[in-house]
């Protein structure tokens, strides 16, 4: 789903949200209910691929845990259903890569088990967002050192920015403007993750928040 670069969103007063976010928000740009179904379609898009097999899902923290959790969920309830059945184990990775709403340079990658693990295993990483595409880059290319057997991206999000290198995952739910969103997990130094959903944040809840 492409959302356009003109489209106003929905208005706060049509959605309940935590009240100690009133005043930071500037509008809903996805409603929890539609983020849900969404998922639950990438979840049925990804057991025709690779149902089957047994996968590893890695889950990049902490922005995606929501969507890892909703969509891993959503995958397991069709292989109750089908004839075709996909296993999964769960591990996870964290990236640091943002100070306040600006990208860094430099990028951290921690946690996971033994990577030396992952050789030969079929692999799907779960993310929040993808903006440039630089941190999936350089995330990949870490991981394609242990020589998996298959390694695919599913993001919630992919933004539309003025610096794209080209990269897209493989499944991702809502292409969105070149906006800083929080919400359902995804954050402004830490907060907003309360929130159910994905909203656009304003200059008030940024200089609230701002470290």
């Amino acid at each position: 789903m492409q959302i356009s670069d003109d489209w106003p969103g929905y208005s706060l007063d049509l959605f309940t949200y935590p009240q100690h976010y009133y005043g930071d928000l500037e509008y809903v740009l996805i409603p929890h209910g539609i983020i849900v179904d969404r998922t639950e379609r990438l979840a049925k898009d990804i057991m025709q691929d690779i149902g089957d097999n047994d996968i590893v899902v890695l889950c990049v923290l902490k922005g995606g845990y929501k969507f890892c959790a909703d969509l891993v969920e959503h995958i397991k309830n069709l292989s109750r259903n089908s004839e075709r059945f996909i296993s999964m184990k769960v591990d996870f990775v964290r990236l640091k890569s943002y100070h306040n709403d600006q990208s860094m340079q430099d990028m951290q990658i921690m946690g996971g088990d033994d990577l030396s693990k992952l050789t030969g295993k079929f692999l799907m990483f779960c993310k929040d967002i993808v903006g440039t595409g630089r941190t999936m880059k350089v995330l990949l290319n870490n991981i394609e050192n242990y020589k998996p057997k298959m390694i695919k991206v599913a993001s919630l999000l992919v933004k539309r920015t003025s610096r794209p290198d080209g990269y897209r995952p493989d499944y991702y739910g809502f292409e969105i403007p070149d906006l800083f969103v929080v919400g359902y997990a995804l954050d402004y130094n830490e907060h907003f993750r309360d929130l159910n959903h994905i909203c656009v944040i304003n200059d008030h809840g940024k200089a609230k928040y701002r470290v």
